[in-house]
Order: structure tokens, then C-alpha cells, then sequence
């Protein structure tokens, strides 16, 4: 268990720019910084961090927290080990108290295989390093290969030993479950369940995630029997999904920002080659085709990929097809062939550093433009060939979300394929009409819908609310509308939220109230409202809070709420102290002479206004009571009773009515 001041160290020491800028490219916009969201599929930014609040937010799919939050969420971390990472970072030491034998034992398993993943990276970099049979099979074959040491232990490189059980019997020396090893993939089971390494006689490259923690291994055979595979690589497991994993990726991301290009290699070994001549913004897909949580990845750092093929074009033609994702996610994608069947590794040895930079910074092309020769050329004069390179070319060009891009590509590809623009255009419509209609089929098939034969006459905006929102409560009763139809956008939910956004953004904040002198806006708030009831429950909390913590003459901050246990809490927190909008900087200077006041300058305002809506609230439903209590056969005296509270309940309201500016028309 980790100490409460080593996580209060870390939670005040953790900056929410740094923690997030090693995932997402953020770019300053005002006083926030906005990039892609790492949580949804998007191609406009809509994820802003705020370092004032310490927080993001996405204005896409939602999501939001602090520091703590983000590294949970994205690496899927348990919290002790975001803790253990934030302190990593900031170099903060993790200071655990003593855990009995039973929390030993039930440590999370998820950390138990990364643990057991360092110590095998560990176990194979002591025998590359360390025996005579490491030296003279393992890492004579890395400096045969031209590695530099350095670059060696860079990426940690290692060497399997080829004898059946070392690595399982060192394992079990050290303590590790033998189910462990299995599921890792560090060793195999046999039928009678006994256990043999997997990686025997191979030279080994650790594969890492984003945040540089060993996760897999790939293991190169040094042996020419063509009966023995030439790779062997970790399966899958429950920290390694290799869809989602990119080689050298942790190594490359602040060169691919840096430098806010990509390249994009097939091996290990051309990963390492490219380290070796200086060129770091690389990263490779394993000898896999690229998916769709790789893209991602790489978006997340830059939209710029060279995609760097060797000279087979078989290999070539088949990859086309995967590439054609990277455009549809919104990547600029160019791609660079080496001469003479040559690959990254190859030609990085054959020519030297300085002309291999060289050569790839001057001979990229257009993804477009490459795809379009190189098919040409497969269909030379074959009219029915050449009329499928035409519908293929203009089908990767319909993935391009930009439409200028998707402009000047059609121009071009016109003069390239000797056919008329408007020709282009129409397949471009028909295949984009063909796939929208296919997506809202499937869309419309995952909800349970029933697809119209034919379109509907009236196509109503998505995000238009129901027709009952605008009723009051007593109205949607004599229509016979049953309950809340569209409970989160009521006006009720949205005072009671709107109570929240201000304790939480301006609960500290002092104002000048008559007669009670300088009050902080929390006590006074929350005085004013000991007679309102919250019925949303989220917000119940809140206020319960608020108030358990002023009977001690403390306001809790946004940050108390913000790493909230409960996470409607949370998650509600983030959204009332999240904002989209702030003003220019261009604004409220003394060149153009245009001041815009903030918020804060009408607290006292804003505050007051709040209780008087939340109270004329309370107000209309106590005349609703009373009206429902005077259709009962009441007594004249009952009655007139009843007639008197409504009176003054009326008369109340009719003021809160009148000093919120309303406007009544009878």
C-alpha cells in the first residue's frame, strides 16, 4: 500500500501538460492547449487541457479528469500503478507501507506480468552481456549486424540461451508462477503440462509500451534450417495487444513531435538501423498490416507518415490496401522506395548515415500519386485494368476527410489517368454514396431500427430535444406524459447543476454581502439554500459534501471532486469546471478598445440570481401541492386556508419573477 503523503507528493508534483503531452500533441490555443482525443476516433480537436485547472477534457466523446485520471484511463492502469508512474516521471520515490503476507499475495495480477516481463528483459540482457555464450553467439551477431553498442543497449537487446528449461527454471528460482510464464508466452506447456522456453537460441528485442514498460518480446533465430521460424513473437496477453502496439514508438515520440513526421518501417531491425543514423521519428507495425489502434497511436503525435518500402513489389501492391487507412483517419501519406531491393537496414549500412538522411528527405511521394503509377504500370494498356486502377485510385481518394486535398488529388489524378475531372468526380460521389449508405444500414441494424425503403420527408437535426421539453410539469401531466422524457436536459437538473458550477469554481472566492461583511461564496450559497431539496443524486452528493466540510469552517476545492472514488461525482465535477470557450487574447487590451468582463467581476450577481431561480423552483411546486390540496373536498375553512398559503406562495414568486427579469404575459 502506497504511503497518503507519497500520493499527495505525486498528485501536487504531476503537471497535467507534461503527463498528457507524452500521449497527445497538444497545440497552445489561448490559455488552454487542444489536440486529438486519445479516447475516440476523431479528426478535429476537441480534447483541451487546462494547466490553469489542472484538467482535460474532451468536448467529443466526454471524457475527462486530471493527471491521475488520464494515465488510468488510457494505459488501463490500476491506481497504485498511475501512482507508481506519475512518481517514476517526476522521480519522486514511492514510499509503501508494510502489506501483510494476504495483500502480498492478492497484488494485482496485471502488475505481477509486467514485473515478471522486466525480469525476463533483465534475464536476456545478462546473457547477451555476461557469458561467454551470450558474447560469442548473441552479440557477435548484433555487431555483425553493425550495431553500436549503445544503440544495443538502447533498446535492450538480449540473448535466449538455446537450452530448453534456463529461463523457466530461472523463473521459478525468483519466485514467478509457472501459469505466468505461459500466459506471457515466455515459455510453452507441454502435454504433461511441464513448461520449455519459448525463445531458445534466439536473439531477443523487447517490445515496450508508451510509457517505455516491457510488454512482449521478439525473438530472431541465428539458425539457416528452413523448418525453423525466422521470428517468434509473445502472443497475445493481458498487457500486450500487439492492434495496438507499435515498435520503437517510445523511443520515437518526441522525435516524431519534434519533428511532427512519422516514418513508418516493417522490422526490428529497421527501427534500430534508422536510431543508428541519427533518424528517430521511426516506428514499425512488426512485420504485421496496419490496423486501425496503430493509426491512432501515430495520430496521436503527428498527421504526417512516410511509409518506407524495400524494392519488392509484391509486397508492395499488397500493402496498398492496408494503407489506404491511414488516409481515411486523416493522415497526410507519402511513401519513399528504396533502390535495388534494398530495406531501411540495408541501405542505412550501404551508403552511411549523412546520404541515407539525404536520400529519404528528398525522394518521398504523394501516396496518391505512387499508388496511381504503380498500378498504372501493372495495367498497361489493358482498358479493363486501367479502368480498375481509376476506380481503386478514386476510392482511396474518397477516404480523405479534407476536401481540399480531395480537390486537388482529383485535378491531378485526372492528367495521370488521361480522364476527364467530372468523370472522376461522379465515381468519387457514387462510391462515397455506396459507403454512407452502407454505414447508416449497419447503424440502423445495431439499434434494432427498421432501414425506410425511402427517405424520409423531413430530416430532423440529432440533436433537436424531444417535443415535451419545452412543457412544464403540470403541462406534460394533462397532456398524459408520464415522467421525464429527456431527464438531462430539464430545467431543474441544469439549476441544480448550475449551484454545483458555482460552489465549485467560486466556492473560495470572498464577496461583499450586505450586512454580513466579506463571506466566501460557499457558506453564504449554501446557507441560502438549507431549504431546497437536490433531486439529482450526483449533485446531492456535492452539496452533502460542501456542507460536512463548512461545519468545519472548510470550503473543499474542484480537485477534492475531481479524483473522486465515484465517478458520476467525478465526471460531473469535470464538466462544471470545464469550459470550451475563453476569451481571445486579442481581447481587452488597450490598442482595440474592447474589454469583455468575466464571470468573476459579477459573482455577487451570478450567486444571487441562482438562489432566486432555485427558489422560485420551490415556490411553483408548493403552489402545485397547494392547487392539488383545493381540489379535495375542503372545509371553508380549510379552504381558505389553502387560498391564503397560495396567495403568498403566488405573491412570492411573482417577486423572484420580477427581480430575474421575467416577463409574464396573461
Amino acid at each position: 500500500m502506497i504511503a497518503k503523503e507519497t500520493i499527495e507528493k505525486v498528485l501536487d508534483t504531476a503537471r497535467i501538460e507534461e503527463v498528457v503531452g507524452d500521449f497527445v500533441d497538444l497545440k497552445k490555443r489561448g490559455t488552454s492547449l487542444i489536440g486529438n482525443c486519445p479516447f475516440h476516433n476523431e479528426k478535429t480537436p476537441s480534447f483541451h487541457v487546462s494547466v490553469a485547472k489542472g484538467i482535460y477534457k474532451c468536448f467529443g466523446c466526454g471524457v475527462g479528469g486530471d493527471s491521475l485520471k488520464f494515465i488510468m484511463e488510457l494505459e488501463k492502469f490500476t491506481y497504485p500503478e498511475a501512482i507508481r508512474y506519475l512518481g517514476n516521471k517526476y522521480g519522486i520515490e514511492i514510499e509503501e507501507i508494510e502489506r501483510s503476507p494476504a495483500q502480498i499475495a492478492a497484488q494485482d495480477k496485471r502488475e505481477s506480468l509486467y514485473i515478471l516481463n522486466q525480469w525476463a528483459s533483465k534475464f536476456f540482457k545478462q546473457n547477451l552481456w555476461e557469458t561467454d555464450f551470450g558474447k560469442s553467439i548473441g552479440l557477435s551477431y548484433f555487431k555483425e549486424r553493425g550495431y553500436r553498442e549503445d544503440i544495443i543497449k538502447k533498446f535492450e537487446l538480449g540473448y535466449s540461451p538455446d537450452q530448453w528449461t534456463t529461463l523457466v527454471d530461472e523463473a521459478k528460482k525468483a519466485g514467478f508462477h509457472e501459469s505466468f510464464l505461459a500466459e506471457l508466452g515466455l515459455a510453452i506447456e507441454r502435454d504433461d503440462k511441464s513448461l520449455y522456453d519459448r525463445f531458445r537460441g534466439r536473439v531477443i528485442f523487447p517490445i515496450h509500451n508508451l510509457t517505455g514498460r516491457v510488454i512482449g518480446f521478439g525473438g530472431r533465430t541465428l539458425k539457416t534450417e528452413k523448418s525453423v521460424a525466422k521470428y517468434v513473437n509473445s502472443p497475445e496477453s493481458e498487457i500486450y495487444h500487439k492492434s495496438d502496439v507499435l515498435y520503437g514508438l517510445n523511443f520515437a515520440k518526441k522525435a516524431i513531435m519534434d519533428a511532427d513526421l512519422c516514418y513508418l518501417v516493417e522490422g526490428y531491425a529497421d527501427v534500430i538501423a534508422m536510431h543508428q543514423t541519427g533518424v528517430e521519428n521511426v516506428v514499425s507495425s512488426s512485420g504485421t498490416s496496419l490496423t486501425t489502434g496503430q493509426i491512432k497511436l501515430i495520430s496521436r503525435f503527428t498527421k504526417n507518415v512516410v511509409i518506407l518500402y524495400d524494392g519488392d513489389a509484391a509486397g508492395i501492391k499488397a500493402s496498398l490496401r492496408g494503407t489506404d487507412m491511414l488516409l481515411e483517419e486523416g493522415l497526410n501519406v507519402k511513401v519513399l522506395l528504396f533502390p535495388d531491393g534494398n530495406d531501411p537496414d540495408s541501405y542505412a549500412k550501404q551508403v552511411g548515415s549523412s546520404v541515407f538522411k539525404e536520400y529519404i528527405e528528398k525522394n518521398q511521394e504523394d501516396f496518391i500519386f505512387y499508388k496511381t503509377n504503380i498500378l498504372l504500370k501493372d495495367a498497361k494498356d489493358d482498358p479493363i485494368k486501367r479502368a480498375e486502377v481509376i476506380r481503386e485510385v478514386v476510392t482511396s481518394i474518397a477516404l480523405i476527410p479534407d476536401e481540399i486535398k480531395v480537390s486537388v488529388f482529383i485535378r491531378q489524378c485526372s492528367s495521370l489517368l488521361d480522364i476527364e475531372e467530372r468523370i472522376l468526380l461522379s465515381e468519387l460521389n457514387k462510391i462515397r454514396l455506396g459507403k454512407a449508405k452502407a454505414q447508416d444500414k449497419k447503424f440502423a441494424q445495431s439499434k434494432g431500427y427498421q432501414t425506410p425503403s425511402a427517405p424520409l420527408a423531413v430530416d430532423f437535426p440529432p440533436d433537436m430535444p424531444p417535443a415535451d421539453f419545452f412543457l412544464t410539469e403540470d403541462e406534460k401531466k394533462e397532456a398524459g406524459i408520464q415522467g421525464q422524457t429527456n431527464q438531462q436536459l430539464t430545467s431543474e437538473l441544469l439549476q441544480e447543476r448550475e449551484i454545483v458550477r458555482i460552489l465549485l469554481n467560486y466556492g473560495r472566492e470572498l464577496v461583499t454581502w450586505e450586512g454580513d461583511g466579506d463571506i466566501p461564496v460557499a457558506p453564504y450559497l449554501l446557507g441560502s439554500l438549507d431549504d431546497i431539496e437536490f433531486e439529482d443524486n450526483t449533485c446531492h452528493k456535492i452539496i452533502i459534501e460542501f456542507q460536512k466540510q463548512a461545519e468545519n469552517f472548510e470550503v473543499p476545492d474542484a480537485k477534492f471532486f475531481i479524483s473522486s472514488p465515484d465517478k458520476e461525482v467525478a465526471a460531473l465535477a469535470i464538466d462544471c469546471i470545464a469550459s470550451k470557450y475563453e476569451i481571445s487574447p486579442n481581447w481587452n487590451d488597450d490598442k482595440r478598445k474592447i474589454y469583455v468582463t468575466q464571470e468573476i467581476e459579477h459573482l455577487k450577481e451570478l450567486v444571487i440570481q441562482a438562489i432566486y431561480r432555485i427558489k422560485k423552483r420551490k415556490f411553483s411546486r408548493e403552489m402545485h401541492k397547494v392547487r392539488e390540496e383545493m381540489k379535495k373536498n375542503l372545509s371553508a375553512e380549510d379552504l381558505e386556508i389553502e387560498l391564503n398559503k397560495y396567495q403568498k406562495l403566488k405573491e412570492a414568486e411573482k417577486m423572484l419573477g420580477q427581480l430575474l427579469g421575467n416577463i409574464v404575459i396573461k
